[in-house]
């Protein structure tokens, strides 16, 4: 229903922000990612997302779009509320939650309040494959990579191969694995499961 908004600063705490929009206050509540970016601003450019519940019609705000993404891919899993999801936002940056979840770091995502091994394991197993676009390219990395991994995620991605179709495949190989597979052992296996 809203994109963005756009006008002055009214008022602003770390967890909302009213933005005097032609006349109109706008109450919109904010992470603090997105609090650190526009604290300083007099007149911003705030995209929006409304929850719209049987008690109440509420709006968020981000100062990206990638992170007004992730919030709806959030929100999207079944136990996370939007204040859930505003908390991870404000724990952990677009693309430190995006690694987290490519490479099933459940012990990161564990470290924000509310989140237990159950809602980060659901987190994980819901979003992996959908997280496609949101954030840069180099959120979709695995870590701890070694060459043979960096090596065979750029070759499958110069097949055509999607990143986080790749970043999966190939953590899932690692995991199986055990030992160090080489590059070639890696790429073939990719391909039969891509």
């Amino acid at each position: 229903m809203y994109d963005f908004i756009a006008g002055k600063i009214d008022r602003i705490t770390p967890t909302e922000v009213v933005v005097n929009a032609g006349g109109v206050g706008f109450l919109l509540h904010i992470s603090l990612n997105t609090y650190e970016v526009i604290k300083a601003e007099k007149e911003i450019k705030i995209y929006a997302h409304l929850i719209v519940r049987e008690d109440s019609h509420t709006l968020y705000g981000f100062a990206t779009t990638a992170e007004r993404q992730m919030y709806v891919k959030l929100v999207g899993v079944n136990g996370v509320g939007p204040s859930t999801a505003r908390m991870i936002l404000s724990s952990m940056s677009v693309d430190d939650v995006v690694s987290a979840i490519t490479n099933s770091n459940i012990a990161m995502l564990k470290t924000i309040k509310g989140i237990g091994p159950k809602a980060a394991q659901r987190l994980v197993v819901e979003l992996q494959d959908k997280l496609g676009g949101v954030g840069s390219d180099g959120a979709y990395t695995l870590s701890g990579g070694s060459n043979e991994m960096e090596e065979a995620t750029d070759a499958l991605l110069a097949l055509g191969f999607a990143r986080a179709a790749v970043s999966k495949v190939l953590m899932k190989i690692s995991k199986e694995a055990g030992n160090n597979p080489t590059t070639e052992e890696l790429i073939k296996k990719s391909l039969q499961l891509l």
